[in-house]
């Protein structure tokens, strides 16, 4: 509640209330009242109602995910920490997830401890970001605060991906990735985190990029031209646009929306198990007075 208040004192969380939750349906609005209060936490995220409404949807899918796959468990990566804020909310909510599916969650964050590195080329976007935002001020006292499941990884994304991936387990693929690196060229390595044998992955992935929201983001630039030049250089490995996720919301105009992704793992087994045999399976047409059946 106090983290809440807090942010309600800043001028852009009002501006985003204005366009993307007061121009929704006033009994949705309304509805969400009580919700806040008497719903439950699957409720609460369908509601938009929990702080940072990417990591609650992006946890809950991998979760559900996750135990539909037949896992205990799930991993979720962070790229990008910075002061740590939204690595303590991931871990936040992932307490509450884990209580309501049972699936526990690994966490790890990554980040290079000295804010963004060196601007490479126009691909890093100089007119909007600068080589030392973003610095971690007080890691010790952040890796305090984590609780058991959760870990700072901290030194260049290059060399520090491939020993993690070395340490992971199939038994808790990675689930839920947040990217918030802002360059390309930080980008582009840390989705080098996604090219490893597939076991080590759920089929999909949920994926959130925070920096892909302003105008002046573009195909050619950024993260967003990671994902293209990802794409084109992997065969069974594609990051897509969440199919139909705004469809699927009932509040429609927040911007997080279009900033959820997913990694579609083609080459993982689990696409190569064949359903239960089902027989022919018959489309129903009552114009013909036929009726549909399996087997």
């Amino acid at each position: 509640m106090a983290l809440l208040l807090r942010r309600l004192k800043r001028t852009h969380i009002w501006k985003r209330l204005l366009v993307e939750r007061f121009s929704e349906p006033l009994h949705l609005n309304l509805l969400s009242l009580v919700v806040a209060v008497f719903g439950s936490l699957r409720t609460k995220i369908l509601f938009d109602l929990c702080i940072r409404q990417q990591h609650a949807f992006g946890l809950l899918t991998a979760a559900d995910d996750a135990l539909a796959g037949g896992y205990k468990s799930v991993t979720v990566i962070e790229f990008g920490v910075a002061n740590g804020v939204g690595l303590l909310n991931i871990c936040a909510l992932a307490q509450k997830i884990s209580k309501l599916t049972g699936i526990s969650f690994n966490i790890v964050g990554f980040d290079n401890v000295n804010g963004m590195p060196p601007l490479r080329d126009y691909r890093d976007h100089p007119e909007l970001y600068q080589p030392g935002w973003f610095p971690m001020e007080e890691p010790a006292q952040l890796r305090a605060k984590l609780p058991a499941n959760a870990r700072l990884i901290l030194g260049d994304i290059t060399d520090t991906i491939p020993d993690y991936l070395s340490t992971l387990s199939g038994d808790s693929p990675i689930g839920f990735v947040s990217v918030d690196v802002d360059y390309y060229w930080s980008t582009v390595n840390a989705l080098k985190s996604l090219v490893a044998v597939p076991e080590l992955y759920l089929p999909r992935v949920t994926m959130y990029f925070d920096d892909i929201a302003r105008a002046e983001h573009n195909p050619w630039c950024g993260e967003l031209a990671a994902i293209g030049d990802f794409n084109a250089a992997n065969g069974s490995r594609k990051i897509a646009p969440y199919n139909f996720l705004r469809v699927n919301r009932l509040f429609k105009n927040a911007m997080w929306i279009d900033q959820m992704y997913t990694l579609h793992v083609l080459d993982h087994p689990a696409r190569f198990r064949a359903l239960r045999d089902h027989g022919r399976v018959i489309i129903d047409n009552p114009y013909m007075g036929l009726k549909g059946r399996e087997g």
